[in-house]
């Protein structure tokens, strides 16, 4: 067993910077996986009351018992952005969250706090005001600040940690002494610089000496300070900067729902600008597709067409909730942020953007990574991941030099949807399952690339599901219809039966405005609230993901008629692996009865003659 003053230290390291408690039975967990072996009652005991004789912690109150730092309070308590998903603490350890009342499938405008909202609104409008017009440029601004104010809060962690411990600091980010003008280091520090009182101060050392070193930070190799190596100051004056550095210090980022939502909050307000909401995936339909294929902790998944990460996100929230035990386990814990998450894309601000929305929402060093997926020989991605999610470009084309020729090998085509699907059965391992979005030509194109895409999915691999989306999800960028595709990779067949969902509503309305047609708890795929009788025809997520679980069951009696149902791999053989619901849903025509025609003319007739009478006595009433 390894020696207690060890132990010690490793507890000191697990109790959380915040004031949060951190429980026996989350103790007991952690230690005995450094330990690798059982710690008993007493040694628990003895290791606490170290810790707390150490004044590194106190013992605190409530179930389970446990520790905390010592003087600190236990943070208020926000709303969370899902149900029941556990809070992480600086340290990684879980603890649980209060209940929210939204629901997880929810936009994160509605998960935060009015006040909340009203604030990064400010913060927006300040910009705006301020000369800078672009939306995308805002969120590119506010992205650097926020990295800057959590590279100072990571070093204020490992000051305490290591006052608390009595030993030094494991890792500084910001050096001691002075640069070669002998000017502090410590004064790039947001806590530093904010306080600075004078406004030009402020916007020279920002813009001069913060910068520089943010972009000189890629020699630590992670995906935050790889991405910042290219990161330009446009903020155009030393007022604007003032007021949004004040504005943006009011926000509380301590907790990781918060900080999450907060940004999501702001991507919205990238899409609801117009120019760019092609890069979103509405987050309801995102969360449906991770809940549909049921992260691992141990899968290695990859977003080729990453954006903003929305997909990845969503994958490391499910995973908190549904798989609490990787924040205890450090083997699980280091593959969640470290090897768990790959992105690519080929716009390094969207890389710069998706990177920030995944260390806000708790994943240390995700791979997000530059690549034109399409064009670069991927041999090294080849086989290579367990889990793979995206909504890749939808249009265009792409000449047939400028495309990996590994590609056009499996399919030969130029259309960018098409060489997208071939790319994701080349990334995938075998076994490796898949859930992509495809416009509707995909599903039926008539071209021998299509069909023989579709065969390829069919007979070579395992086509499990297409669930047809509205035609209004993209809404207001793109009115295309949709669907989404389930398959794994086997190299070996494996379908039988293909399960088709025609979801007609996903919650909110088809048009350009989007609104919610239901109260905020009964939106998305998992709502808090369950839904009344005739609700489910307003939004369709739910019963999506219930019937998708029964697809190897009951689904596979249901008519054709229904909503949902399977269709047999030897009929969609027959029809040329058409795809396309609608080939095979049965459309019940209702019979209509008419009245005989005789009878409606006489019924005229005798109107006729009520008009008329009508008429005979408003003369006589004028003579």
């Amino acid at each position: 067993m390894a020696s207690v003053t060890d132990l010690a230290n490793d507890l000191i390291a697990l109790i959380p910077e915040d004031g949060s408690r951190i429980s026996n039975d989350q103790i007991r967990t952690a230690l005995e996986a450094e330990a690798g072996e059982p710690i008993s009652d007493a040694d628990l005991k003895e290791l606490k009351l170290r810790v707390i004789a150490m004044g590194a912690a106190e013992s605190a109150m409530g179930p389970g018992g446990g520790l905390k730092a010592p003087g600190l309070d236990p943070p208020a308590k926000v709303a969370s952005s899902g149900p029941g998903r556990p809070r992480r603490s600086s340290n990684g350890a879980g603890s649980p969250a209060p209940q929210t009342s939204i629901a997880a499938g929810t936009t994160a405008a509605s998960v935060l706090t009015g006040e909340l909202r009203h604030q990064i609104d400010r913060i927006w409008d300040a910009f705006w005001s301020g000369g800078i017009a672009n939306p995308l440029e805002v969120l590119e601004q506010l992205t650097y600040l926020l990295f800057i104010r959590r590279l100072d809060e990571l070093e204020i962690l490992e000051e305490r940690r290591s006052q608390r411990s009595d030993q030094p600091m494991r890792r500084r980010i910001f050096p001691d002494g002075g640069d070669d003008q002998g000017r502090p280091w410590s004064e790039l520090r947001w806590s530093r610089f904010k306080e600075l009182g004078d406004s030009a101060s402020m916007f020279k050392v920002v813009g001069e000496r913060v910068f520089p070193f943010l972009r000189e930070l890629g020699g630590e190799e992670s995906a935050y300070a790889t991405h910042m190596t290219g990161a330009r100051f446009t903020i155009p004056t030393s007022g604007l900067l003032t007021k949004v550095v004040e504005l943006l210090d009011a926000v509380p980022m301590e907790d990781r729902d918060t900080k999450g939502d907060i940004y999501e909050y702001m991507l919205g307000k990238l899409a609801t600008a117009g120019t760019n909401g092609q890069f979103r995936t509405p987050r309801h339909i995102i969360e449906l597709m991770v809940a549909m294929t049921e992260p691992k902790p141990t899968d290695v998944m990859v977003d080729p067409a990453c954006g903003t990460c929305g997909f990845p996100v969503a994958v490391g929230e499910y995973l908190r909730e549904h798989h609490p035990e990787l924040l205890s386990d450090p083997e699980l814990r280091a593959h969640f942020n470290h090897g768990l998450f790959h992105g690519f894309d080929f716009d390094n601000t969207m890389l710069r953007i998706g990177a920030m929305n995944m260390l806000l929402h708790g994943v240390e060093n995700p791979d997000v990574s530059y690549r034109d997926s399409l064009s670069e020989d991927s041999a090294e991605e080849e086989n290579k991941y367990t889990l793979l999610l995206a909504n890749p470009p939808f249009a265009g084309s792409l000449d047939y030099e400028s495309t990996s020729g590994r590609l056009q090998r499996v399919v030969k085509t130029k259309k960018t949807e098409l060489l997208f699907m071939a790319l994701f059965l080349q990334l995938l391992k075998p076994g490796g399952r898949a859930a992509v979005i495809v416009p509707d030509g995909v599903l039926f194109g008539s071209s021998n690339a299509h069909k023989e895409l579709r065969r390829i999915l069919v007979e070579d691999h395992f086509l499990e599901g297409v669930v047809s989306l509205p035609s209004g999800v993209f809404r207001p960028y793109a009115g295309v219809s949709t669907a989404i595709l389930f398959f794994t990779k086997t190299g070996r067949g494996g379908t039988d039966s293909v399960w088709f969902y025609d979801m007609t509503a996903d919650g909110w309305s088809l048009d350009d405005k989007r609104n919610p047609l239901l109260p905020l708890e009964k939106l998305g795929p998992a709502p808090k609230d369950a839904l009344a009788e005739g609700e489910q025809g307003k939004n369709n997520l739910p019963d999506c993901l219930s019937r998708w679980r029964q697809r190897k069951d009951s689904e596979r009696e249901r008519e054709r008629t229904a909503q949902s149902f399977c269709v047999p791999k030897d009929e969609i053989a027959a029809q040329g692996y058409d795809l396309s619901l609608n080939r095979y849903k049965e459309l019940v025509h209702e019979e209509v009865e008419y009245r005989p025609p005789l009878e409606i003319l006489a019924e005229l007739r005798a109107i006729e003659q009520e008009i008329l009478q009508g008429i005979e006595e408003l003369e006589g009433m004028l003579r």
